[in-house]
This record gives structure tokens, sequence and C-alpha cells, in this order.
């Protein structure tokens, strides 16, 4: 009996331990039932600078469960942006930075199917332009990118294509298994797992190429009473190639006219309408002076859309979210400004999503539909067409001057009573003028050396601060130095005050940029004192890094805004003593 019983333990034991074995059995057989005939492997570079990677997998046989793909684990940092569709444009979910089956050195991405995945997809993914470099002497760049995907089966033929933004007469690709000089190459039987990066040297007319950084771009879109439209672009760009650059090629709405393009001090920019693509019509910008590297710079276009269409009492205005940008816009958000009165209809506050917000005022409304990450992928994959209709009343055209007529009644009024009022005698007052200082041209130039004089001695300061820190430089020398320069700062900023009054006290444009030039030094304050408060608390773990990194790039973008006020007032003196 105890043997009997014993066996029966030793048979429910071994069937516990063998059975998890062998379901993964099954369900690795029945995930390996499929195998990869095809992969077209498209590295893109955009206008930008930034890279595409648009892999299209072809399979044979039936897949349940997740694919996997990658690339060696390097370009896993420049990674911006992934998606993965079908023919049709069907989105499926995608998880970047995962693990090839536990293999390392390999940057993954996993693509789920939930209703069965097709016998033919694409993978896109879009990398930073850190990857291409260049040549300070001519036109010349530099690619490092994956030749081959990386995957966890065997794939009969892969195709590798490299889409440049202009013709380029040679181009040289250096990879593990041998160069060639072609923008098109063949890979027979690649293997599982494989890594291979690559580099690409290829050369290109002079504006083809501009290795960029859209931080922002913001566009608003205001319609008048009669449903005409008139759109504002700001673009904050800054320039991350070796070289400087002179003009820029900026994507509008394929309907765009009478379009009127300022860089960051008003002046208007020379404008070349070039080829459309898609639903989008580039234009291209010449700047008044060139941008350097490193520089950064605002842009801002301004043009027209034809009027909306109507249907009494109702207006409706269909505008495309992702256009074909042949660049990579980091944030991006689009304002429509229906005409004062206006009630939106569509859509409506309950089906908007998070990004999107619906301001309601007493007489005006305004909607912002925002987007991280905008390139021309998006036009491909999430061609969003957003239909605004709002209510508006033509009785609000007579509203302002209505309100305008009444005020001038009520003040006609008041002005016929006091006129009319009893007079009384009165003590004679006599006038006599404020003091005042006269301006010259010495006082400009005087306040816009010292200014310049301020700046470079806070530069050499905080240089000192920093070899202080790294032990470069003895102490005492140290204190020394730093009491000089402050000493010499102090003088600076008593001499700048009282040249600020001189301005103040010479009204009219004079005091309005001493004014703009408080505002823009009191904002540099803030940013430096937050900043320091968000390292401080970051050191303490206090604050988690995807937060601090938002916070630094947001206090990075007002100080960048705040100095370019700076040294556009003071162009603007100098410009004034020439």
């Amino acid at each position: 009996m105890k043997r009997a019983a014993a066996v029966v333990v030793l048979i429910v034991f071994s069937v516990a331990v063998l059975l998890p074995f062998s379901l993964s059995t099954r369900m690795v057989l029945a995930q390996d039932s499929y195998t990869i005939q095809r992969v077209d492997h498209e590295v893109e570079i955009m206008y930008s600078g930034h890279v595409i990677i648009r892999d299209t997998i072809h399979l044979s046989g039936q897949l349940t469960g997740d694919f996997l793909i990658g690339f060696p684990y390097k370009y896993g940092s420049s990674v911006l942006k992934g998606m993965a569709y079908d023919a049709n444009n069907n989105g499926f979910p995608l998880s970047l930075g995962v693990q090839l089956t536990g293999r390392t050195g390999f940057y993954g991405a996993k693509v789920s199917f939930p209703q069965g995945s097709p016998q033919v997809f694409t993978v896109v993914f879009i990398l930073s332009n850190s990857l291409l470099s260049q040549d300070l002497d001519a036109d010349v760049f530099t690619l490092d990118f994956p030749a081959y995907p990386s995957f966890t089966k065997e794939v009969a033929r892969c195709n590798v294509a490299i889409i440049l933004p202009g013709a380029s007469p040679t181009i040289k690709v250096t990879k593990g298994d041998g160069e060639v000089s072609a923008t098109s190459f063949v890979k027979e039987n690649l293997p599982v797992f494989t890594y291979s990066p690559a580099v690409a040297n290829f050369s290109l007319s002079s504006g083809s190429l501009q290795i960029i950084t859209l931080k922002e771009l913001s566009r608003q879109i205001a319609i008048s009473p009669v449903g005409d439209i008139v759109v504002f672009d700001s673009y904050r760009i800054t320039n991350n190639g070796a070289s400087s650059f002179g003009s820029l090629k900026i994507g509008l709405p394929l309907a765009a006219s009478n379009i009127v393009a300022r860089d960051e001090f008003g002046r208007i920019l020379t404008s070349d309408v070039l080829t459309s693509s898609g639903n989008t019509r580039f234009v291209n910008f010449t700047f008044i002076s060139s941008i350097k590297s490193g520089a950064s710079t605002l842009l801002t276009a301004e043009y027209t859309l034809p009027s909306v269409s109507s249907t009494a009492p109702h207006f409706t205005l269909n505008f495309d979210l992702f256009p074909d940008f042949d660049y990579y816009v980091e944030a991006a958000k689009v304002t429509f400004v229906p005409p004062e009165g206006a009630r939106f209809i569509a859509p409506q506050f309950s089906s908007i999503d998070f990004s999107s917000s619906l301001i309601r005022e007493v007489f005006q409304e305004t909607l912002s539909i925002s987007r991280e990450g905008v390139s021309k992928v998006d036009s491909v994959v999430l061609s969003e067409d957003v239909q605004v209709t709002y209510d508006y009343s033509p009785l609000w055209l007579s509203f302002r001057p209505t309100l305008w007529m009444w005020t001038l009644v009520v003040v006609g009024c008041v002005i016929v009573a006091f006129w009319k009022r009893p007079k009384t005698s009165a003590p004679l007052r006599i006038a006599t003028p404020e003091a005042s200082i006269a301006l010259s041209p010495d006082h400009v130039r005087a306040f816009t050396e010292a200014y310049e004089d301020k700046s470079r001695i806070a530069s050499e300061l905080k240089t000192l601060e920093e070899r202080a820190q790294k032990g470069r430089i003895p102490r005492r020398r140290y204190k020394v130095q730093r009491r000089t320069f402050e000493v010499r700062l102090d003088n600076l900023s008593r001499n700048i005050a009282g040249l600020k009054k001189v301005f103040r006290s010479a009204g009219g444009n004079y005091a309005s940029l001493v004014r703009q030039l408080d505002v823009a030094e009191a904002e540099l304050v803030e940013v430096e004192t937050n900043t320091r408060t968000v390292e401080v608390r970051h050191r303490k773990g206090e604050f988690p890094l995807e937060a601090y990194k938002r916070s630094l790039a947001d206090y990075q973008r007002r100080k960048e805004k705040a100095e370019a006020t700076i040294n556009g007032i003071l162009l603007r003196l100098r410009e004034e003593i020439r």
C-alpha cells in the first residue's frame, strides 16, 4: 500500500515538473511556425538630418504572439520615436527598449498583434541627427547607421536602400561584410542576431540638407467673421551643423498663399516657393544674416488659406495636423481662434483627448491641439484631418462698433456735463516742466559698451568659478581675481542703472526698450534660480529624471528667448549710433 502511494506521488511530481516544459515547447513551436522571406530595409535622411529606418517585413506562415526587431545597442540612445503598421496603415502597439530574447548588445522593439499578424507589415524608427556629421570644408556628410536589422530568425533576403534628400554624385558605404559604392545593396540569408554597424560617406549640393533642431512649432489659425483664414507659424530653430546656413526650407499647407516670413527681429525675409509633396508646399526662406553653428533663431511665417465653408449659422474648417514635413519637430501646437462670439460645436469638450484643450471665455473660445515628435512619418501612418465646426451669428459683427459708439456717447455726456457745470474761482497754478535729461549718441554708445563689458566679465567670472571647482587655480589667486571681477561688475551695474534712468527720462522708444530689457533680465535671474533649485532637488533624489530633463529643457528655452530679446535690443541700439 505504501509502495503504491509512493508511485502515485512520483507520477504526480513528474507530471508537475514536465508539464511546463511541454507547454513551453508547444508555444515555441507555435511561434516558430513562420519564416521571414524578405525585409526591405530603408534608411532615409530627412532635410533636418534626422534618420528614418523603415523595415517592411514579409512573412510566410503564421505568427502567433509578438514580433521582435532590433539593431546594435549604440543606436538606442538616438531613437526618438517608433511605430508599426500594415499595408492599410493600421497601427500596432510597439514597445521600445526591449531585449532580443535575452541577448545583450542589441536595442530591441516588440510589435504586438492583438488580432493576429499580417503577412506584410512595416516597423519605423526615427533617430536623431546626432548620427550625422558634416565636413567643415565642403558639403560632405558621414552617417553612422545599422546596415541591417536584427531578428531572432534568419531572413532569406534583405534589400537595403539609402534615401538621401538630394542626388549624391558619390557615396561609399563601409560595413562589416564589405564596402559598396551605391545607395542600394542586397544581403542574402541574413543570420539571426545580425550585428552590423555601418558608415556612409556622401556629398550633397549646398542647401539640400541642414542639420538642425526644430524645438517648437506654434501654429495659430485665426478666422475672421466673414470666414477668411490667416495663419501664423512660429519656429524655434537651432543650427546643429558644423557650418552656418543662410536659408531654410519650411513646409506650409498646400493651399497657402500671400506668404510673408520674418526673422526674430521682425525683418521680412525673401521667400522662394519650391516643389510640393503630398499636402505640403515647401518654401525656401533666405535670412538676412547667416545662422552660425550652435546658434538659435526664431522664424515666423504668415499666410492665408481658403475661406471656411459655411452653412449658416454653422462654419466648418478641415485641417490636416500631420503634414508631410521633411524634418522632425519636437513639439507642435495648433491653435484655432474663431471670430469673437463664436461657439465650438465640434469637436466637443468631452471628446477631446489629453493633448488638446478648449478654452472658453466670455466672448472668445480657442481650441489647441498639441503633438510630440511630428514628421513626414506621421503623414503616412497617422494622417489626421481635424474638422472644426463652430456656430457664429452675423450680429456679432456690430458688437464692437456698437460698444464703441456707446462708450463715445457716455464720454461725450460726461464732457458736456463737466463743461456746463458752474465755474468757481480757483487759484492759478503755474505748471513746471518735469526735469528731463537730453539723450545723445554718447549715452547710447556708453550703454551698449557697458552692457557688453558686463556680459563678458560675467562670463569670465563663471569660467573662473568652474576652474576653481576643478582645482585648476590656487585658492588665494581665485579669491583675488573674483574680488576684482566683482568690483568691476558693481561699477558697471551702477553705470548701467544710471544710463537706464537717462533712457527712461528720454521717453518714447528708448524707455520702451529699457522696460523690455528689465523684463528679460528678470526672466534670466528667475531661470537661473529655478535651474539651481531643480539641480539641487535632483541630486537629493527628490526630482525624477524625466521631470528633471523636461524642466531643464523648459528653462533652457526660456533662457534662449530672454537672451535673444537682450541681444535684439542691443543690436537696435547699435544701429541707432551708426
